[in-house]
């Protein structure tokens, strides 16, 4: 794609999300005149994908709108912290995926005089995070998103109410994520502490609306009650005397509210890894342990015993083991001699204490893991593990 004669100068705003992460995921970007005015506007699906996928799609999209429209000069604007360092290249992009999208939007930002990439909070980037969910929308009645849909030109750039986070469940919950706070893994890694002992806290997410309700939630993005802010607010109180180098955290937002109430505690990084998340539970999801166990009565009681069965559409206890083993192997290599706080839920945190423990993963059915309960181990620098806390929940009694 050319460009062809036109304004000098526009702002692009682009914006993706995922309803799962990776789930169903879609984009939106707009093309705004420096008066406002709406030049051009897209919005589409790119199937299962995580949110950093879908945030890339998003940019380049709009870089495509801005040459169509013959820009010269482009203001990115994006709420997503990791792709505008990412193209500013004050980050490295590491992650597999993000390389071919990062060259693609490389080079469409070669064929315009000049592109400023710039951060701005998510109440500013409501217009492309509309976009984004209409198109998600339609999508999932089976119909493609069109500009008809979307109201007329002329809506200055930040002009509507802010929405909730894509994919999310508005019950609740308006604490907005703090984006400066999310590090590059790259940029957050210490310098190693040879011949030091490597810490590991483990730490369940605080309470949630689902999980109030009794309601199984997976990897719906479901966000914290004000009881489970509270807890995060009183388990960061305990990590503080820790001092943490780093806090990695699942990319479900009721991890990322946990884990910046502790980053906030202790003025450390946050580093978002996907293989924190949470067990993908298929069907079950939404569902209580009464309702599961009388519309899947084997299915659930195998899942309850075996930690090889997984519910139908889902994951197992031993598939989950299989993703956070390399996790805590890399934390070990790049964090050595460190404290590192990990920000996820129940399942991924069974199965980080049975791999320290060196025990069957079956030992998981054993083990209590509660909401903003603190559990940990040292890997000391020959190797040997020892674990001294599982599920403290001490600092939560006040």
């Amino acid at each position: 794609m050319t460009r062809q004669p036109g304004p000098d100068l526009v702002v692009v705003n682009a914006d993706g999300g995922s309803r799962g992460n990776p789930g169903p995921a879609g984009y939106g970007a707009v093309v705004f005149a420096v008066d406002g005015t709406v030049l051009a506007e897209r919005a589409d699906t790119v199937g299962i994908a995580t949110n950093n996928v879908a945030e890339y799609s998003g940019l380049i999209a709009g870089l495509e709108a801005a040459l169509a429209v013959g820009a010269a000069r482009v203001t990115a604007r994006m709420d997503s912290k990791l792709v505008v360092e990412q193209m500013s290249g004050r980050w490295k992009v590491k992650h597999a995926a993000m390389k071919p999208l990062a060259a693609r939007a490389a080079e469409l930002v070669a064929k315009f005089d000049r592109v400023d990439f710039e951060w701005v909070p998510r109440a500013e980037n409501s217009h492309a995070d509309r976009l984004a969910n209409e198109a998600m929308d339609a999508a999932s009645r089976g119909e493609t998103w069109s500009a008809t849909e979307i109201s007329p030109p002329g809506e200055p750039a930040g002009s509507e109410e802010p929405d909730e986070p894509v994919g999310s469940d508005t019950t609740g919950d308006t604490t907005e994520d703090t984006t400066p706070t999310w590090q590059d893994p790259a940029a957050a890694l210490p310098h190693p502490r040879d011949g030091e002992p490597t810490r590991f806290i483990v730490v369940r997410h605080g309470e949630t609306t689902w999980g109030a309700q009794a309601r199984f939630a997976g990897r719906e993005d479901v966000p914290l009650t004000p009881r489970g802010r509270r807890q995060a607010a009183a388990v960061a109180g305990r990590i503080r005397f820790f001092e943490p180098t780093a806090v990695l955290t699942s990319p479900l937002r009721r991890c990322r509210n946990t884990a910046q109430a502790i980053a906030a505690e202790l003025g450390a990084p946050v580093v978002v890894d996907d293989r924190l998340i949470d067990g993908l539970l298929g069907e079950w999801t939404g569902f209580r342990a009464a309702e599961i166990e009388e519309r899947w009565p084997a299915e659930f009681a195998d899942w309850r015993s075996d930690p090889d069965a997984a519910p139908p559409g889902g994951e197992s206890y031993t598939a989950i083991r299989q993703r956070i083993r390399p996790l805590m192997t890399d934390v070990l290599a790049d964090y050595r001699g460190h404290t590192v706080v990990l920000v996820t839920h129940a399942a991924p945190s069974k199965m980080i204490l049975t791999t320290a423990l060196n025990v069957d993963p079956a030992v998981a059915y054993r083990v209590r893991v509660d909401t903003a309960s603190l559990s940990g181990f040292t890997v000391e620098a020959d190797g040997a593990v020892m674990v001294w806390a599982i599920n403290e929940t001490g600092h939560l009694l006040g």
